[in-house]
């Protein structure tokens, strides 16, 4: 007796520190030099909607204005309070929601194969996964929508071997939140019947637990609409459906041609996958697919409905598609992978030698979340990635020093500058570092920008007067009433060795 206690206690104890190692490994990993990349376009917009419904709760569904759930904002209200830069406040949502989605993967990757070492597996894969490490560090929604994911799953497939009133509930909400959040939430809902595929056909009271899940089904169905049609307080509701077209073909225009964007699409999933993951991870995640097919055929089916179908679906219809878009997919291709190391070293008596393989196999997703940390110009992005994030005029360099330089003129004078745009990077990168400064007035000029705008001169009599500018957006040709402040450099595209630059101008009289 005493020798079992002992052996469940230091069972225990292992699990505990397991959990503890991946827990610190994830917020040192995560937090260390956050904001490295800069400010995204939509981070700004994001940012900018939470400051400003933070300072008037009547404006509370001001995302809807454009078509965007507002969960995400909403959440990053009360970081805006307790941390001095919004970027980083909007960022440690994310962080917080990848740590979710980490502990998410492992609890479901138990619940399907009670196996402990593919459970800690597919936490540790999640941890040094560049395609994880990357989101779980912007102010996106797609990191908190992979999180509601993950658990969604998680009370899914609890639901079905324990049909139970509080976790039809409780999946309600968390449909319902994901719902909020972004629209592809929609795959989730879609999917719920598909955990069938791993219901246990041979229990007893076999109709009875059956008629309790259906009906648990529509419990959460429930839920999660009710918690969406919050939304409908909103003025601008209807724009979801709008800003949705624009993202989107409708299923007549997928009728007319079926091939494309489909191939485009589904391309680039691939691509996304080989770099973002890594070759060694890919590779593995492929052959895991084949194995659990082999040796757990029915939960295999399952993952793979639910992996694929949302994946297949967005080939088919989507207008605009990036790599963030399915993030909410890979915590359950990780699982594959994680099932298939497992496998391999059940094949080794010599425990050293698996552990090699492993450490092998992690070696390239660990230096690419250090070079990421560290100088992420010189990490392996996908082309469409790094020109967003790290090249064009989505890439908010240079912003942050900017609004420190005007802080300081402001002390002393009023201030008025003028940027290219009206929406995003610019002006919306600007304005969440200078909230609440009464000395400075922030414009919207357009682009691209071929000479001084007369609002910008007209305003030379009482303040001072600046202009920021990407110069590539830049084409005003007689430049002696401009002063050239500084600019900020970008990262350089591979390609052709061109260098954007943030372009930061005082007008003179």
């Amino acid at each position: 007796m005493i020798n079992k206690k002992f052996t469940t206690s230091n069972l225990q104890l292992k699990i505990f520190s397991v959990v503890f190692i991946l827990t610190v490994g994830y917020f040192i990993s995560r937090i260390t030099n956050l904001t490295t990349i800069p400010i995204f376009c939509d981070e700004a917009i994001y940012i900018r909607w939470a400051q400003v419904m933070r300072a008037e709760p009547s404006l509370r569904f001001l995302p809807l204005s454009d078509g965007k759930q507002p969960l995400f904002m909403w959440l990053v209200i009360p970081f805006l309070k307790v941390i001095e830069d919004p970027l980083v406040a909007g960022r440690v949502v994310s962080v917080l929601a990848g740590f979710g989605t980490m502990i998410g993967v492992g609890i479901l990757s138990y619940f399907l194969f009670n196996k402990k070492k593919i459970s800690f597996l597919a936490m540790i894969l999640y941890l040094i996964s560049p395609f994880t490490f990357f989101f779980d560090r912007m102010a996106l929604t797609d990191g908190l929508l992979s999180f509601l994911g993950i658990w969604f799953f998680v009370f899914s497939v609890w639901l079905i071997n324990d049909a139970r009133l509080d976790l039809a509930m409780i999946g309600g909400i968390i449909l319902g939140l994901g719902l909020i959040t972004k629209s592809p939430a929609l795959f989730f809902a879609v999917l719920l019947p598909t955990t069938l595929i791993i219901f246990n056909f041979k229990r007893k009271n076999l109709s009875l637990h059956l008629i309790k899940v259906v009906s648990f089904w529509l419990v959460i169905w429930v839920f999660a609409f009710a918690i969406y049609n919050i939304l409908r307080l909103g003025p601008e509701f209807h724009m979801i459906a709008i800003r949705n077209k624009d993202y989107v073909f409708s299923f007549s225009e997928v009728l007319k041609h079926p091939i494309y964007p489909f191939w485009r699409n589904f391309k680039n999933i691939i691509n996304w996958f080989w770099i973002l993951l890594t070759p060694p991870i890919f590779v593995l995640g492929v052959l895991g697919m084949l194995e659990i097919l082999r040796k757990e055929f029915k939960k295999g089916v399952f993952l793979l409905f639910c992996f694929f179908l949302p994946l297949l679906a967005q080939s088919a219809v989507a207008k605009v598609f990036t790599a963030r878009y399915i993030l909410f997919s890979v915590p359950l291709f990780l699982i594959f992978v994680a099932f298939f190391i497992e496998k391999i070293f059940s094949l080794f008596k010599n425990k050293a030698i698996g552990f090699d393989i492993l450490v092998l196999v992690l070696l390239l997703p660990c230096y690419q979340i250090f070079l990421l940390i560290i100088n992420p110009t010189k990490a392996w992005l996908p082309v469409q990635e790094r020109k967003g994030y790290l090249e064009e005029w989505t890439a908010g360099y240079g912003i942050k020093e900017v609004a420190l330089y005007l802080k300081k003129v402001a002390q002393n004078q009023k201030v008025l500058i003028g940027t290219e745009g009206f929406f995003g990077t610019l002006p919306d990168g600007l304005q969440i570092y200078l909230e609440k400064i009464p000395n400075i007035t922030i414009i919207g000029v357009g682009y691209p920008i071929k000479g001084i705008p007369d609002k910008l001169t007209n305003a030379l009599r009482d303040n001072k007067v600046f202009l920021l500018v990407n110069d590539s957006r830049f084409e005003v040709k007689e430049t002696q009433n401009l002063k050239l402040i500084s600019k900020y450099p970008k990262a350089e595209n591979l390609k052709t060795g061109f260098r954007e630059n943030l372009l930061f101008f005082e007008i003179l009289r």
